[in-house]
């Protein structure tokens, strides 16, 4: 089924048309595996004009090693762990520069970092082809306006932020657990309920920011109503890694070339991202800051 999450969902990505799963470009000659007629086991095909193979041969492809992920360049489940892996170690390190570096309250690079990540991850989003350094950038852009929100949060509630850490990666275990056991199953009706929620929750969230700026409070991210909000936030969080794990898993078994990995990647961090931010402002609310 194909994801609705803008990072998966855009033409070119994690489908047949762009020649994944041994369609469209990527079946050169001589199959999936190209001209190495070794590479696709006892099923490798002959090419036209090519002199038949000899018995040896035969014998050597039928008993060869199947190809693996290296000799065929496509994603498997390690390359999506690897590659997110190391986006979060940006993001984290990152983070830990501004949680260091601001210590005096100066926020304005925080927010520059702030709005050139939005940007670059709206590019990165609608960009066709990968671009690991983009995402990386992204990364490390993202970390450093989030260190240093938190650090000033952790002044004024100290332990939010490992509470915030650890919060969210309950929710990421949780959803794995229940999208691996079946309990969760991304249907296209469950992705296009989840994507209208989705939708009114960001639109509500835009008329709340237009309201403060004119002065007006409509009390969404303060007392019970705000507890709600925060509640629905992370929800949706979740729900957002459940499309990100869908459109892993269908990318994997399409045989998508190995660099959407860092695709995967930024879909994942986006929705950890999302659930580490409503998680600071819910156990702000909590605690007694809003």
């Amino acid at each position: 089924m194909r994801s609705s999450n803008p990072v998966f969902s855009r033409e070119g990505s994690f489908t047949r048309d762009s020649g994944y799963a041994g369609f469209g470009t990527t079946a050169q000659a001589g199959g999936p595996y190209g001209n190495n007629p070794y590479a696709g086991g006892p099923y490798a095909q002959q090419q036209p004009g090519q002199a038949p193979l000899t018995d040896e041969q035969l014998y050597a492809m039928y008993n060869g090693p199947s190809a693996g992920p290296l000799a065929t360049g496509r994603m498997t489940l390690d390359d999506v762990v690897a590659r997110t892996a190391m986006t979060l170690l940006t993001l984290v390190a990152a983070g830990a520069v501004a949680w260091f570096a601001l210590p005096f309250k100066n926020f304005g690079f925080a927010i520059g970092a702030s709005l050139v990540a939005m940007v670059i991850g709206l590019i990165v989003s609608f960009k066709r082809s990968v671009s690991p350094p983009l995402i990386l950038l992204y990364a490390a852009l993202e970390g450093f306006a989030l260190g240093a929100v938190t650090h000033a949060l952790d002044v004024k509630l100290p332990g939010i932020a490992i509470q915030a850490v650890l919060g969210t990666a309950a929710v990421f275990a949780a959803m794995l657990f229940a999208y691996k056991s079946g309990r969760i199953r991304v249907t296209p009706k469950y992705t296009r309920i989840g994507i209208a929620i989705a939708m009114g929750f960001v639109l509500l969230m835009l008329i709340n920011v237009i309201a403060m700026a004119f002065g007006a409070d409509l009390g969404l991210r303060s007392g019970p109503l705000g507890i709600v909000v925060g509640l629905i936030g992370i929800g949706l969080g979740a729900f957002f890694l459940s499309l990100d794990f869908a459109a892993i898993e269908e990318a994997i078994a399409q045989g998508a070339p190995q660099k959407e990995a860092w695709r995967a990647a930024f879909g994942l961090t986006l929705s950890l991202v999302w659930i580490y931010v409503e998680m600071l402002r819910l156990i702000a609310i909590l605690r007694g800051d809003d």
